[in-house]
């Protein structure tokens, strides 16, 4: 039996809350809070003729009210997220799977943490990049390895700038990773791709629509999943640790919401 006693564990997931720029305005988070004293007219629905003098201490249940959508804080993409058919690279297209289609076993892996906070804001990931950094850690990849980038917008949780914050992973560089086994990806900015407000100009500048969501759409060549608004992922050594990041089961979604967790010891 497994001993929980024996591991350690670290949060790599960020909070679902108001009031902090995790998400384009259009995009974020609404929770609201009902008290203890607010929701006693609930229980008493139930039960015809109860007096909130008959709870202890008149005291009904907290409950909170949440609108979100299946992108609001840390949460896994399906492969249908990204675009309605995948492995184009075999040559035999498929649907793509959605979130309650992804398979478990990809969502508890050893883990591999790539450094990439010394990149600029918009920079974008290339291959070399990912080989270098591999190297650098000595790291040879596994199948099925979940790789997590760490760049600065981690260090930027909680502050306005966070969304527009941080490198992306680009097409070739999803792909490196994708042709070597790896079906699971993360990282602690807000897209798998660079910042919108980057790729903006630099479509703008060369006409190359092809950059647009260009790391998310390597899906369409190879199905994946990546994990996106990881957090603290600067506690985390290279590799030696198993990722947990079992997706809420929303029937047909293209993402569920996830409590991932780093596990040392597993």
């Amino acid at each position: 039996m497994l001993d929980a006693s024996q591991l350690r564990f670290v949060d790599i997931s960020m909070p679902l809350e108001n009031g902090v720029r995790s998400d384009p305005d259009i995009a974020r988070p609404k929770i609201e809070y009902l008290g203890h004293d607010e929701t006693v007219p609930r229980i008493q629905s139930f039960f015809p003729g109860l007096e909130a003098e008959d709870l202890p201490d008149a005291a009904g249940w907290a409950l909170e009210k949440v609108q979100l959508t299946t992108h609001n804080g840390t949460h896994l993409d399906a492969p249908y997220h990204f675009h309605p058919t995948m492995n184009h690279a075999s040559g035999r297209p498929e649907r793509s799977m959605t979130i309650d289609e992804v398979p478990l076993d990809w969502c508890l892996r050893p883990g591999v943490k790539l450094d990439f906070r010394h990149f600029e804001n918009g920079y974008v990931v290339t291959a070399a990049d990912v080989a270098a950094e591999l190297d650098r850690i000595g790291h040879s990849l596994q199948p099925f390895d979940i790789v997590v980038v760490n760049t600065r917008a981690g260090g930027l949780y909680g502050k306005d700038e966070y969304v527009d914050s941080g490198c992306g992973m680009g097409r070739e560089a999803t792909l490196y990773l994708l042709e070597r086994g790896v079906r699971l990806t993360g990282t602690d900015a807000w897209s798998w791709d660079a910042p919108f407000v980057y790729t903006q100009k630099k479509v703008a500048e060369t006409g190359d629509k092809s950059l647009i969501w260009e790391g998310h759409k390597a899906g369409r060549d190879i199905g994946y999943c990546h994990l996106e608004k990881l957090h603290n992922l600067e506690a985390l050594p290279a590799h030696g640790f198993t990722v947990s990041c079992f997706p809420v089961k929303v029937k047909a979604a293209s993402a569920g919401w996830t409590r991932a967790v780093a596990i040392f010891g597993l």
